[in-house]
């Protein structure tokens, strides 16, 4: 148990039977009354983001989670399947779960899987990926001045700002926490 003043982003508590992820913290202290601790969080089973409020005081049960490293396979519909490296089972996630990782998985890529009790809860992808461009238009020749930019769409369906010598065919590197380009590899 651990007293609400203590949850910080990224934090996992559980209610009931839900899992809970801490998204967003800020603590309340009106002139008179107690202080009050609002949160916003996502259930790890559902992916549903909802605010909660906890005075000041309260205890809630922290969680601690296990991260297996993953590799992603396939998607069929709504379910995601990922391979255990080491033990080579196969763990299913449901989409709703994947909504930051979804933008950058590819067929073979290596991620983490983060599990409470043998249930996979959510993908943690690796900090860059590199994705391949599928779609990019040509960029225009001397305005190369002012840093121009042009949009491509990488085979995972992201559009993502790059230089204008980035061409169909070149592979990108991309920083998965800004979704921004990075490097041409």
């Amino acid at each position: 148990m651990i007293d609400v003043n203590q949850l910080r982003k990224g934090v996992v508590f559980i209610t009931g039977d839900d899992l809970w992820r801490v998204l967003e913290y800020s603590h309340h202290k009106p002139g008179r009354g107690s202080a009050t601790i609002r949160t916003k969080v996502r259930n790890l089973r559902t992916g549903a983001t909802v605010e909660r409020k906890f005075n000041s005081g309260e205890k809630i049960q922290d969680v601690r989670l296990d991260t297996r490293q993953g590799q992603f396979l396939y998607s069929d519909g709504d379910l995601y399947h990922f391979m255990d490296v080491e033990s080579y089972d196969q763990l299913v996630i449901n989409v709703s779960s994947l909504e930051n990782a979804l933008p950058y998985l590819m067929e073979g890529m290596q991620v983490g899987v983060t599990e409470y009790d043998g249930e996979a809860l959510e993908v943690e992808v690796p900090l860059t990926v590199e994705i391949p461009v599928t779609k990019a238009e040509t960029g225009v020749k001397g305005d190369t001045a002012t840093g121009a930019t042009k949009i491509v769409t990488l085979t995972t369906g992201l559009e993502v700002q790059v230089p204008l010598f980035i061409e169909l065919g070149d592979i990108v590197r991309i920083d998965t926490r800004t979704g921004k380009y990075l490097t041409r590899v």
